[in-house]
C-alpha cells in the first residue's frame, strides 16, 4: 500500500470516524481542524512506527503537516536522510 493511502487511512480512522471522503492529498488538514496540535504528535508516532523513521522535533511543524501530501514528502525525505528507500 502506498504511503499516501496509509496516511490517509490512518487520519480517517483516527480523526474522521473512518470516513476518508473529501480527504485528498492536498486537503489542508490543520486549517480544517481535522487534526489538532496534540493529534500531530499521535500522527508522528504512527509515522515513526509505520515507516521506521525518526521524526526530529524540529520537523514537527505546520509546514510538514499541512496536508497528506506534505506528510508524505516529509516521510520520503526522512527515509532518504536515514539511508532508506523512499516510497
Amino acid at each position: 500500500m502506498s504511503p499516501t493511502k496509509l496516511i490517509t487511512d490512518y487520519i480517517a480512522d483516527a480523526w474522521m470516524d473512518g470516513d476518508a471522503d473529501g480527504l485528498e492529498p492536498h486537503t489542508p488538514i490543520a486549517e480544517l481542524n481535522i487534526i489538532d496540535s496534540a493529534g500531530i504528535f499521535d500522527l508522528v508516532q504512527y509515522l515513526q512506527d509505520e515507516f521506521r523513521i525518526t521524526v526530529p522535533l524540529r520537523e514537527v511543524s505546520l509546514r510538514n503537516f499541512r496536508s497528506v501530501q506534505t506528510i508524505c514528502d516529509l516521510v520520503e525525505r526522512l527515509r532518504k536522510d536515514e539511508g532508506g528507500t523512499a516510497a
